[in-house]
């Protein structure tokens, strides 16, 4: 009896765990609206990424938004006015569910601290 349970027991050590993650898959659409294909991931991914880019102004405003199971989580964002782009990551199943806010709500940061700039620097010189 206690062979067969050693032999179970060195068994089950030595399965491999399967990975239950499971992301939200697309590339480069235009809005979350069209990113709902499930992907389970493999057994390296320990990530659920969103990567975003938009660019442009007012009705020439551009954004691709693609989603994927990831092994590393490469987070990153930058904002230039004109330009965004961000990676976001997450670590539990189906939780890339929208774009990146960080970079859409700090163009309007943006925005906003240049406008104020503009009406410091006007209201200094007269």
């Amino acid at each position: 009896m206690k062979p067969l349970l050693a032999a179970l027991l060195a068994g089950l050590l030595c399965m491999r765990t399967v990975s239950s993650l499971a992301c939200f898959q697309c590339d480069k659409v235009d809005s979350n609206n069209k990113c709902y294909a499930i992907q389970h991931c493999g057994e390296n991914d320990r990530y659920c990424v969103t990567k975003y880019f938009g660019g442009g102004r007012g009705e020439s405003y551009k954004q691709l938004i693609s989603k994927e199971c990831s092994a590393y989580c490469p987070e990153v964002g930058v904002d230039i006015g004109l330009m965004a782009f961000s990676i976001n990551c997450c670590e539990h199943s189906l939780c890339n569910t929208s774009g990146a806010v960080s970079v859409k709500t700090s163009s309007l940061l943006l925005l906003v601290g240049t406008l104020a700039s503009v009406f410091y620097i006007i209201g200094a010189h007269l």
